[in-house]
């Protein structure tokens, strides 16, 4: 009994097992054996220089994620759920482009496993969404999920999280909504806002205290920039955002969004 335990407990923990993905477009979802994502009709090699994860160049056995997502529109809201809380919210319609920047699901080989992320910790897989030419469509390091479990789509943001939204008074194209826009690409992966939001990992960016609050301007965007330039700590898991993922006009729409939200508080 005892050997048999121990054999279950190394299948469990090793990472040479098939893994499954749950696609859930809303008409009824669809799971994804390991097998068959490496026998897709349309898989094949690709190599990503400068890996947003690895930070070095990558090769990955992957398919063209809008290969997956038959029936959605480029109107449409999808999240990317990842094993470890983080919750990507991701429009349809870069998803959906075979052009200029195309995502990609990554899918790890079990005979062939990915290197860990980093010392004590697992790989990006079982699945990742990666970019090929991400610049050309102003891919955001949030929009690369690892370690990802489901793809679901949902009704966008402002609809599901009311206590997100900015003022509605202001026009749609107001620097604040704009900078609200920002938000959800950059930082609802991992924080939540008034308590509004499906992610588990970082802190609530309005409760009790926006960053704006205690943080100085120059300070603030320094941490955006380069976050362990202010704060250090193994433990760490926020990217920078360069500007070439967040250019200055951009974090100042974004800046501005969180100083409204400031004045627009609500406690879970």
């Amino acid at each position: 009994m005892k050997a048999l335990l121990i054999c279950a407990a190394l299948l469990v923990s090793s990472p040479l097992y098939a893994a499954q993905l749950l696609i859930d477009l809303g008409s009824g979802g669809h799971t994804w054996q390991t097998d068959e994502l490496l026998q897709h009709p349309e898989a094949r090699d690709i190599t990503l220089n400068n890996d947003v994860s690895y930070k070095r160049d990558m090769r990955y056995r992957a398919v063209p994620i809008a290969s997956l997502l038959k029936g959605l529109q480029p109107q449409d809201h999808l999240q990317a759920v990842a094993l470890d809380g983080f919750a990507a919210e991701l429009s349809a319609a870069p998803l959906l482009n075979r052009q200029g920047a195309q995502a990609w699901l990554a899918i790890e080989d079990p005979a062939k496993p990915w290197p860990a992320l980093a010392t004590g910790k697992p790989s990006a897989g079982p699945f990742y969404l990666v970019w090929s030419n991400p610049e050309a469509g102003h891919i955001s390091p949030e929009q690369w999920p690892f370690q990802v479990a489901r793809l679901q789509r949902l009704a966008p943001v402002a609809q599901r999280f009311p206590a997100l939204n900015p003022d509605p008074k202001l026009a749609a194209n107001d620097p604040v909504n704009q900078g609200f826009a920002l938000f959800q690409k950059n930082c609802l992966a991992c924080h939540r806002l008034n308590g509004a939001g499906d992610s588990q990992l970082g802190p609530d960016l309005n409760s009790p205290y926006s960053p704006t609050e205690y943080f100085g301007d120059d300070f603030l965007k320094r941490y955006i920039r380069d976050p362990q330039s202010l704060r250090r700590w193994p433990q760490a898991k926020m990217p920078g955002f360069n500007s070439n993922v967040l250019p200055d006009a951009e974090l100042e729409l974004l800046l501005g969004y969180l100083r409204h939200m400031a004045g627009r508080k609500q406690f879970p």
